[in-house]
């Protein structure tokens, strides 16, 4: 084989008469485009003479520059002696305009490698001619041809005169095809290809026409066009040059997402990937990316998804695209206030993290990172092992930026506001003193004319007037003023966080007025808090602290001055951060908490609205918490606003608005309980009135509920935080169907804090007396069973001697535990008699929890010796933990009526069952059998039950409260997740079994409640220890007047109350008085 500079020609000897030449194109390496331009493919030409040739299958080549063909072309001895062979590049892959680019094998070798091809060649007998290919030999084609040979001489040599010849004949190829001629696109990306090498080697200058051809050619092909991936390639090339020397941003997000449609329209293993996904294509893209300013907009925060994409795990890229994406959201949360954003941008850098292993020289920032937005999610949620995570992450990445580190004063800093946050939450003042010195320690990293000065003097502001509001240190406060001024005179008036230095000026300036009575102190912090409204968007999340700061400071000048006008513009401030919706819950409802106490302080109107909208905000945020337990652990968080339930019907009953304080009443003691069953909400009327939006429901809340279990179920943070944002979406959508549901007129209030009119229901067998022991005033409420609520008030009790009468009884209740049944008790019982001589009622609140209200006795003698008769000779009482849970029980009753054919379980051999009826079926659970699995089954295959075991009220975590087992506990919330409609009664012959816990007293959380919320309709607890050997006889002469032998075969449940009072008076001579109180009924 010999070259030239057509091409390589052979000579074929023929041995036989009448033979062909049988030739197979098999491969070619190492090919190299002299243009360095990329080809759609490569093809071998065979030039017969002037009028035929043959021509391969156009080839695409591989990352490795080669190409492969199964081409075959027979050739006759009729054929010219000699013929040559080309190797082409093509730049179309559909209809080609003119014959390419002519690669020469002789091309100078690159590191030593030299292209070749290889051909295999062999004699045949009796075979046709295959040459029926011809040249299409036109003025187009032949211009197409010469403009690529002098562009192809232009690269290599750098004359720019072979350029401009290059550039006239695509022109005039151009000229010739029109834009509905099918070559128009391979015209148009010629001439721009021609174009842009100038533009590139600064021997052309229009860069905007060039991106137009670019651009018009990508619009002829779109996709399934075979050149399409092409042409987006091309037009890339354009964007990135013009980049490059403009530093244009909008070019390179363009041709991110040009590259992201690109690499998924190319295999893997094409040359045309390799280029595209290397150093000068996505990794050019992605690091410049990286360099652009973080954008909120969904425009940019759909090329930070996009870079995302183009970065896949083993990346080097990855972790910054994480991180880049993270930020975008975090800042678009910081504008609208979405928690998905927020929870979305954690889950990234988590990710960003796991890929920074120890000894990565990133992994410091990622931690940082990572930590800042969870105390971020904290501000907004309040989850405490967000604000843990933080400061465990804050200090990790201390540790791996020493002094000397160029970032070291941002994790000191950073490390210290994690520190202050957790002082304001737990008080620790290890905390507030450790965060001081660490700010001071970043201050003196950051000397004047340092960039972030202005921050880290800001931050150091911040802790030294935390420090003042806990010790009431004035120079702490002063120095925080002074260093506030100097930070606000450091910031633009562009600054993105200069509103947060004029709040927090504000709020320094506001509590010098308070001490020093200057009145420009509180004109200036009234200005700044206005200035920051002004600099906030209507929805900026922060807008809410400017709120904040500004009725702060109105109501710091009206307690001075007196002026009403600054009375309500507090006020007002106080309903507009409340209510600010992309805001967290946590600081709203502690504002209107403030509100609230504001308003009764001075006698504002407000208050009732106040209240409303403390208890709408707490029960929306506890409704995104996914356990109970972490319900109420969000709950307990607001433990300064443990009394608002009373204090808001205190509140009402002083607006004489009776019906409204029943329904707060009822909203704040029962929000944990009516969060748990919103889930078990009967639908039968709505499968009545609307099937399918019924079954919708109810898929829904089975959704959440599984939602739930797999968020408590994780214990990795990153799956933790998964389960908690898959929790909320469900959630959302239950939401949705929720608001349909209300949308059909007769369920309007479905789910909602029921009304009075609703609650009545619960005195439909006789009257519910409330009892409301407030700071401001105790009273008690009768509901009636029809007609308006009668308001009984007590002038003469004030909640200080409620809780005096509280711990006077614990102590004389203690005090009788200690002693032997037999011993005589007179003087324990005029202990208790001393106590119980001063309570009427019976329908307990917070300071009445402890009391046996049901025994309130007088324990007075007439002048004819005979006694005064006490509350359980005029009455049957029963308790119930909430109105609602009273009338769900009857529901119930109503729905499943009364068994006939009951099962009694009990928990105890000992307890003598002969008086129940021969109808019952009668099980016992004891000894090895008595486990939790056996208890939980016998709740749920029998009617009725009876426990005769040890029980523990735990007073911190009250859904830990349980009855002892032979192997583990059966907790409380073993208890609330069985859901048994069918069950009637429960006798808890255990302690502790019906009293609440000390950090939620309202709630009212305990084991008899937990029974009754799981399906027994009546309920038997305790309130106190139970002596096992004085209480057996109160349990047999319960179930004596239970099952009545006149009542053969009925077990009624509703008799449990009178069976218990007849009970209490039939032992009075064998019972202790303290061992007679201690049993109560609940339910129905």
């Amino acid at each position: 084989m010999s070259d030239s500079k057509a091409g390589y020609f052979i000579s074929p000897s023929y041995p036989f008469n009448d033979p062909y030449a049988l030739s197979t194109v098999v491969s070619g390496k190492d090919l190299k485009v002299p243009s360095e331009r990329i080809p759609a493919g490569i093809y071998i030409s065979i030039n017969i003479d002037s009028r035929r040739r043959w021509k391969s299958a156009i080839s695409v080549l591989s990352s490795e520059e080669s190409a492969a063909w199964a081409d075959t072309v027979t050739l006759s001895r009729q054929a010219s002696p000699a013929f040559s062979v080309e190797i082409r590049a093509s730049y179309e892959a559909d209809r080609m305009l003119g014959s390419g680019e002519f690669i020469d094998l002789s091309f100078p070798s690159v590191r030593g490698v030299h292209p070749s091809l290889t051909l295999k060649v062999a004699i045949v007998h009796a075979c046709d001619d295959a040459l029926s290919d011809s040249f299409i030999d036109c003025k187009i084609a032949r211009d197409t041809d010469a403009g690529h040979a002098q562009f192809a001489k232009y690269v290599t040599s750098k004359t720019v005169s072979q350029l401009n010849t290059a550039v006239e004949h695509f022109q005039l190829v151009l000229d010739q095809c029109p834009v509905s001629h099918p070559d128009h696109a391979a015209a148009l990306t010629n001439l721009a290809w021609a174009r842009l090498k100038g533009y590139a080697r600064n021997d052309l200058q229009d860069i905007d026409a060039t991106t137009s051809l670019f651009r018009e050619a990508l619009a002829l092909r779109p996709q399934p066009h075979p050149d399409h991936p092409l042409s987006l390639y091309d037009l890339t090339e354009a964007l990135n040059w013009r980049y490059d020397k403009e530093s244009t941003a909008a070019d390179i997000c363009e041709a991110a997402q040009l590259y992201h449609e690109l690499l998924s329209l190319c295999p893997e293993g094409t040359y045309l990937r390799s280029i595209a996904a290397g150093g000068n294509g996505v990794d050019y893209v992605i690091g410049e990316c990286d360099d652009l300013p973080i954008d909120e907009s969904e425009e940019g925060i759909y090329l930070r998804r996009v870079i995302l994409e183009l970065c896949p795990l083993c990346h080097k890229h990855r972790p910054s695209a994480l991180d880049n994406l993270a930020w975008a959201l975090r800042s678009r949360f910081t504008q609208r206030g979405n928690i998905d954003d927020l929870d979305e941008s954690i889950q990234f850098r988590r990710e960003a993290v796991s890929l920074c292993p120890e000894g990565h020289t990133d992994r410091a920032g990622y931690l940082n990172n990572l930590a800042f937005s969870l105390q971020f999610r904290f501000d907004h949620q309040g989850k405490p092992n967000d604000l843990d995570e933080a400061i465990s992450l804050y200090e990790e990445a201390l540790r791996l930026r020493p002094v000397g580190h160029k970032y070291c004063d941002v994790s000191l800093g950073n490390l210290g506001d994690a520190l202050v946050t957790r002082f304001n939450e737990r008080n620790d003042i290890d905390d507030i003193t450790r965060a001081i010195s660490l700010h001071r320690e970043a201050l003196t990293l950051c000397p004047p004319g340092r960039p972030d000065r202005d921050t880290t003097l800001s931050s150091l502001a911040l802790v030294l007037k935390t420090r003042y509001d806990e010790l009431d240190v004035s120079e702490d406060l002063n120095e925080a003023i002074d260093l506030y001024r100097e930070s606000l005179g450091l910031k633009r008036l562009d600054h993105p966080d200069r509103h947060v230095t004029l709040s927090n000026l504000s709020s320094a300036l506001c509590s010098r007025y308070t001490y020093a009575r200057k009145n420009e102190d509180v004109d200036e912090a009234i200005a700044f808090c206005q200035d920051s409204l002004a600099a906030l968007s209507s929805l900026h999340p922060d807008k809410y602290f400017s709120y904040s700061w500004l009725r702060e400071a109105c109501l710091s000048r009206y307690q001075i001055l007196h002026d009403p006008a600054d009375l309500s513009l507090a006020i007002e401030n106080f309903r507009l951060a409340s209510l600010h919706p992309t805001h967290g819950f946590p600081n709203r409802i502690i504002e209107a908490y403030e509100w609230a106490v504001a308003a009764e302080q001075h006698g504002h109107g407000s208050a009732l609205e106040a209240y409303s909208t403390f208890f709408e905000l707490l029960d929306a945020h506890l409704a995104t918490r996914s356990s109970i337990i972490s319900r109420r652990e969000a709950a307990t968080v607001f433990h300064h606003a443990r009394s608002l339930p009373v204090d808001a019907a205190s509140c009402a009953i002083r607006c004489n608005n009776l019906r409204h304080a029943v329904e707060l009443v009822e909203q704040g003691r029962g929000q944990q309980w009516s969060l748990a069953s919103r889930l078990k909400t009967p639908v039968e009327d709505l499968e009545s009135a609307n099937p399918q939006l019924a079954h919708n429901y109810v898929e829904l809340s089975k959704l959440v509920s599984d939602a739930a279990q797999s968020s408590a179920a994780s214990t990795d943070r990153a799956a933790a935080d998964q389960a908690a944002t898959k929790y909320r979406k469900v959630t959302e959508q239950w939401e949705a169907a929720v608001a349909e549901i209300r949308s059909l007129q007769t369920f309007s209030r479905f789910l909602l804090p029921p009304l009075y009119a609703d609650l009545q229901a619960a005195a439909r067998h006789g009257p519910v007396i409330i009892l409301i022991a407030s700071q401001y005033s105790c009273s008690a409420i009768i509901v009636p069973t029809s007609g308006e609520p009668h308001h009984v008030p007590l002038p003469s009790i004030a909640l200080a001697d409620l809780k005096t009468l509280k711990d006077r009884f614990t102590r004389a209740i203690r005090h009788a535990s200690r002693m032997n049944p037999a011993e005589s008790r007179t003087g324990s019982n005029s202990t208790l008699a001393d106590s119980m001589g001063r309570d009427h009622a019976a329908h307990r609140q917070p300071a009445f929890t402890s009391i046996p209200l049901h025994a309130a006795n007088p324990f007075q003698t007439r002048a004819d010796r005979s006694k005064e008769p006490c509350l359980e000779d005029l009455y049957i009482c029963s308790y119930t933990p909430t109105l609602s849970a009273l009338i769900r029980s009857r529901q119930m009753m109503k729905k499943h009526g009364k068994a006939r054919h009951s099962r009694l379980s009990t928990a105890s051999s000992s307890l003598s069952m002969s008086s129940s009826p021969e109808t019952a079926t009668h099980t016992t659970i004891s000894g090895d059998a008595a486990t939790r699995a056996g208890a939980l089954e016998g709740l749920e295959e029998n009617t009725w039950v009876h426990l005769a075991c040890h029980g523990k009220q735990d007073p911190v975590q009250p859904y830990d409260s349980h009855f002892v087992m032979r192997d583990e506990h059966l907790t409380l919330l073993d208890i609330m997740d069985k859901h048994i409609p069918h069950a009637e009664f429960a006798f808890l012959s255990a302690c502790h079994t019906a009293v609440g816990d000390e950090k939620t007293p309202d709630e009212v959380i305990h084991l008899a409640a937990g029974l009754q919320f799981s399906g027994f309709k009546s309920v038997v607890g305790t309130l106190w220890e139970v002596d096992d050997a004085v209480a057996k006889h109160v349990v047999e002469a319960f179930y004596t007047y239970m099952f009545h032998p006149k009542e053969v075969g009925v077990m009624d449940p509703t008799k449990a109350a009178w069976a218990l009072n007849c009970a209490t008076h039939a032992v009075k001579t064998k019972v202790p008085l303290e061992q007679r109180m201690v049993f109560i009924h609940i339910g129905v």
